[in-house]
């Protein structure tokens, strides 16, 4: 089943990526700011609307990396736990389990699309200003 890209899909994917500086998670291979080539790769489903936009959830992957970890659950696992830890785990599957969440971010997504289009502003400034490699957002909550 395809899921509908939408807006805060858009805006909250080039966070993804800009937190990276555009670099996978997965084999460390640099892309340029205009490649399609990178891609955000949620670890839980996009269609599990309470986490679908929490960075927790996201990793910038290359093409290679999404499809190797999309496919082995278990290697995705471990790759999860060196980036992000058991704790961050353990918080995004509550989020996950949290209907009340999952209906908010539904009634809320316009306050979720400038939310992210504002993040991504954010960090594109510190990046004019010469920081390179990880740089943090905010997850819209």
């Amino acid at each position: 089943m395809n899921i509908k890209i939408n807006a805060a899909d858009r805006h909250f994917s080039k966070c993804v990526r800009e937190r990276t500086d555009y670099t996978c998670q997965g084999c460390g291979k640099q892309y340029p700011r205009e490649s399609t080539g990178l891609h955000c790769s949620h670890y839980f489903s996009r269609g599990r609307w309470a986490i679908r936009y929490d960075k927790d959830n996201a990793f910038a992957h290359c093409y290679g990396c999404h499809k190797k970890y999309g496919s082995n659950p278990e290697h995705f696992r471990d790759h999860y736990l060196d980036c992000y830890g058991e704790g961050t785990l353990e918080l995004l599957k509550e989020k996950e389990r949290d209907l009340g969440r999952a209906k908010r971010m539904h009634k809320e997504f316009k306050d979720i699309v400038y939310h992210y289009r504002e993040e991504l502003k954010e960090m594109k400034q510190i990046r004019t200003k010469g920081h390179a490699g990880w740089l943090d957002f905010v997850s819209w909550d």
